[in-house]
């Protein structure tokens, strides 16, 4: 995950002539929204405020001033703080048809320390670290979201470091870990064993108060867990909630890559749908 924060902090650090150019009111329809940055330096750029001339216009502007010596502000660098009005439309080459502001700052003057981080889209708990569960892994490592990946078995984990909100969690009962997620959280259960995974969706269901909750399995394994579940006194409806089959319709495919792209996607659209509510 881009983690335009961090990023610069490294950047000031390095005292690595840049500036951010940074989207500010909008109206209408934008290609990005009020608050997403971009880092451009002479030779790199970091992020995106929505491709297109917008951002072909942004990049030579925000160079421009790096070529005027913008980024040795004095003082607040107030005096080199700029902003422009654009309005989109056919004159720009995009047809999003609304208008923004779009504030240059030097680096120097720009305080990354206190912008806040970005804010994760879910809190996930995936228990597996299987082919499809290491799949997930390497898409969800490009997303804004917290992620905790649960397996009793060390061994099954990749041996190369995970980005910071991906954690890494080696536990047995992997089910007691249930209990750390925040309210409302998402959870993927693909573990190895169908026992493993009924203990985990007893865990699940007894919290019920999950955002999203997807069971790996056939529809013929959603009928015996159904089953088992209702003997064990779990409310019809509840169990309904629980997502298996899992995986947005229409993607077809068994490969582990496939179906953690239909897994994801359907994670991201149970996430916006929540974030509609």
């Amino acid at each position: 995950m881009l983690d335009i924060r961090t990023l610069a902090l490294a950047w000031l650090a390095e005292r690595r002539p840049a500036v951010v150019v940074e989207v500010g009111p909008t109206k209408g329809s934008v290609p990005r929204e009020s608050g997403t940055r971009m880092l451009v330096a002479a030779d790199e750029v970091l992020g995106t405020i929505g491709g297109g001339h917008l951002e072909l216009q942004a990049i030579e502007r925000a160079r421009a001033m790096l070529a005027n010596g913008a980024h040795c502000a004095h003082g607040d660098g107030s005096q080199r703080r700029h902003v422009t009005h654009v309005a989109l439309g056919p004159s720009l080459g995009q047809c999003c048809g609304g208008a923004l502001d779009l504030v240059f700052t030097p680096l120097a003057a720009a305080e990354p320390a206190a912008w806040a981080p970005p804010a994760p889209r879910f809190h996930l708990q995936l228990y597996g670290a299987g082919h499809v569960g290491r799949a997930i892994v390497r898409l969800l490592a490009t997303l804004p979201c917290r992620v905790q990946w649960i397996d009793e078995r060390e061994s099954e984990f990749p041996t190369e470091p995970l980005p910071p909100h991906i954690e890494r969690v080696c536990v047995e009962p992997v089910e007691a870990e249930v209990r750390s997620a925040p309210a409302g959280a998402f959870y993927l259960v693909l573990t190895h064993s169908h026992d493993l995974d009924l203990a985990l969706t007893q865990a699940i269901l007894k919290r019920g108060d999950f955002g999203f909750f997807g069971l790996i399995g056939s529809k013929t394994k959603r009928k015996r867990f159904e089953h088992r579940l209702a003997e064990r006194g779990f409310a019809p409806a509840l169990v309904q909630r629980i997502t298996c089959p899992i995986g947005l319709e229409g993607i077809e495919g068994k490969e582990p890559e496939v179906i953690a792209l239909a897994v994801v996607a359907q994670v991201m659209q149970s996430a916006g749908a929540a974030g509609h509510r």
